[in-house]
């Protein structure tokens, strides 16, 4: 059972106050007028700040520990790899000489501050628009690999979230076994069914992996209208880009029953094969990769829970009824995989 900490004042967040991030820019030579409006984030610290010039900027604070200094720097060299193809990625600035900064133990980034929102996913046009974006990012992606960041694999989202979370004594003694046990399953499911064999290292099927997004979901894309400079989609949060196959950053952006996910799969690869060809082997890939994520976050969850952030926005976490959901949830995807792949 996961338990609050008593005291939040060990976590390093604690020390990000407005003061020290308007320090951090400061000490980049960006001069700002004292407002700081807090993003969306849980996994780092993210502030759209005003200017004195009247202009703004989006500052990301890495969460400590997290990544090397060498991974965030491949992060920020694929974005502008990304953004020299045309792709509208948002990107650090250059700062200085530099993308990476540090302040008072942490490091950070300065973006220009880009507006939009949620595109409308039941539009295939939309849709289609996306698919060409993505395409052109994964051509940018196949071009050289990934030295530093990690893979999205069995191993590193499925087995070792499971190992974890079990010998930190995270999941409640009296959900443990029927928790194990079906997350034992879904992944022997996953490593036992063929297709996926890249989730070992190994890609006896020769599906391809490359550099992806990573996290893909529709929050991570800025959708402004057509009819204005730039308009359409911009991808922002780079922050989980990793190796993997291509359909990753596809099939969360998925939602419905099967035929509107059919129907939204067929509007995408559209779009995208109008630039790149889709490898339709890895549609059989979706339902494994949805698990993986399943397992993963519950793991990332507990790993951050001495962020008072965390049992503040998730208060439900940890609890035997958690589990429970959890269980179902997995025994549901066992369910998935084993149905046929969806087809465009």
């Amino acid at each position: 059972m996961v338990s609050t900490p008593e005291t939040s004042e060990r976590h390093a967040y604690e020390r990000l106050m407005p003061d020290v991030v308007l320090d951090a820019l400061a000490s980049v030579g960006l001069q700002g007028d004292g407002r700081l409006m807090a993003l969306s984030s849980y996994e780092n610290r993210v502030y759209q700040a005003y200017l004195d010039d009247g202009s703004a900027v989006v500052a990301k604070f890495y969460r400590p520990g997290r990544w090397t200094e060498a991974q965030i720097l491949e992060e920020h060299a694929f974005a502008a790899e990304l953004m020299a193809a045309e792709v509208p990625a948002v990107g650090p600035l250059v700062l200085q000489g530099r993308t990476l900064h540090h302040h008072a133990g942490f490091a950070f980034c300065v973006s220009p501050r880009r507006g939009g929102r949620a595109p409308e996913l039941d539009d295939a046009e939309v849709l289609e628009w996306i698919g060409r974006f993505l395409a052109r990012i994964h051509t940018v992606g196949a071009a050289k690999p990934f030295e530093h960041r990690p893979a999205l694999n069995l191993q590193t989202f499925g087995v070792d979230s499971r190992d974890w979370l079990l010998a930190n004594d995270m999941v409640p003694l009296d959900m443990q076994s029927a928790w194990q046990a079906a997350c034992t399953d879904a992944l022997n499911l996953i490593a036992s069914s063929g297709l996926p064999a890249w989730t070992n290292g190994a890609n006896p099927s020769n599906i391809q992996t490359l550099r992806l997004h990573g996290d893909c979901h529709p929050g991570n894309i800025l959708w402004t209208p057509a009819d204005l400079p730039g308009g359409g989609p911009h991808f922002v949060d780079l922050d989980d880009a990793r190796t993997g196959p291509a359909v990753q950053d596809l099939w969360m952006l998925l939602s419905g029953d099967r035929a509107q996910r059919t129907h939204q799969l067929g509007a995408l690869i559209d779009g995208y094969e109008q630039f790149r060809e889709f490898d339709r082997r890895e549609l059989a890939l979706i339902e494994p990769l949805r698990t993986l994520r399943l397992i993963h976050y519950s793991a990332w969850l507990a790993r951050r829970w001495d962020d008072p952030a965390f049992p503040a926005n998730f208060p439900w976490f940890g609890s035997s009824d958690y589990w429970q959901g959890q269980v179902h949830m997995l025994q549901e995807q066992m369910e998935a995989m084993q149905e046929p792949a969806l087809v465009a």
